[in-house]
C-alpha cells in the first residue's frame, strides 16, 4: 500500500477503553432500565449522541443533551483500565519519526477522547477529530473527509486505521484504504478493506526520498 497519511480511530483501534464504556454505558441502561447487551451491540464506533436519541426515541432533545452531558462526564473522568493497545504507541512514534502526517478520527467528545488518549499514553496528535465537530458521525464519511482536509491530503491519499464496522464503512464511503483491525468478521464490506489485521504490531511503514509512504505486514 502506498499513501501520504493516516487516519487512527481511537477507540477499540488506538487504545483498549472498553472496560470503561461497558461501565459507563451499562450503568446508564440500568437507569433507563434498558438491556446492557442491546446497548453494547449498538453504540460502539457512533457518536454519543447518535446512541442517546436512538435509546430515548420519544425524549425531547434536552432531556437527551442533558444524558449527554451527564455521560460525557462519566466517560471522561473513569479511565480505569484503560491502555494503549499492542503497537500503537510504537506505531505512532514511528509516524512523528518519520515525518508522516496522522490524525485522530474519533467518535467520541473531545474531553472523553482526550482524557482517554493521555492514560493510554499515546502521542498528542497535530490533529484531532472529535465529535463537536463532525455533523454526521460515522458510519457517514464527513469523519474521515474532515481528517484528509486538515492533514492537507484528499481522503485516497489517506490510510484508515479502524476496527468497529461503523468506522471501516466511514473511511470506504470517504474513498480512503482502510486497514481493519481486529474487527468483527460479520463486518459489512470487510472484503473491501485494503488490510485485516489482528493487532497494529503487524504494520510496518517505510518512507522514500520523494514522500511516498509504504505499509507492509509481516505475519
Amino acid at each position: 500500500m502506498k499513501c501520504k497519511g493516516f487516519l487512527f480511530d481511537l477507540d477499540g483501534t488506538l487504545v483498549d477503553s472498553l472496560p470503561a464504556v461497558e461501565r459507563a454505558w451499562t450503568n446508564w441502561g440500568k437507569r433507563h432500565a434498558i438491556d446492557a447487551d442491546e446497548i453494547l451491540n449498538f453504540i460502539h464506533g457512533k457518536q454519543a449522541i447518535t446512541s442517546l436519541r436512538h435509546f430515548m426515541r420519544g425524549s425531547s432533545e434536552e432531556a437527551i443533551q442533558q444524558e449527554f452531558h451527564l455521560l460525557e462526564k462519566t466517560e471522561a473522568e473513569d479511565t480505569d483500565g484503560v491502555s494503549a493497545l499492542p503497537g500503537a504507541r510504537e506505531l505512532l512514534a514511528q509516524l512523528n519519526e518519520l515525518e508522516i502526517p496522522w490524525a485522530i478520527v474519533t467518535s467520541g467528545s473531545m474531553p472523553v477522547a482526550s482524557a482517554r488518549r493521555q492514560a493510554a499514553g499515546l502521542p498528542l496528535p497535530a490533529h484531532f477529530v472529535t465529535a463537536e465537530q463532525v455533523k454526521n458521525g460515522k458510519p457517514e464519511p464527513e469523519a474521515y473527509l474532515t481528517g484528509a482536509k486538515l492533514l492537507g491530503l484528499k481522503p485516497e491519499e489517506c490510510v484508515v486505521v479502524e476496527d468497529a464496522p461503523a468506522g471501516i464503512l466511514s473511511g470506504l464511503a470517504a474513498g480512503s484504504a482502510v486497514i481493519a483491525v481486529n474487527a468483527p468478521a460479520d463486518t459489512p464490506r470487510l472484503a473491501e478493506t485494503a488490510l485485516q489485521l489482528t493487532t497494529l504490531t503487524a504494520l510496518r511503514i517505510s518512507k522514500a526520498p520523494d514522500g511516498t509512504v509504504t505499509v507492509l505486514t509481516q505475519n
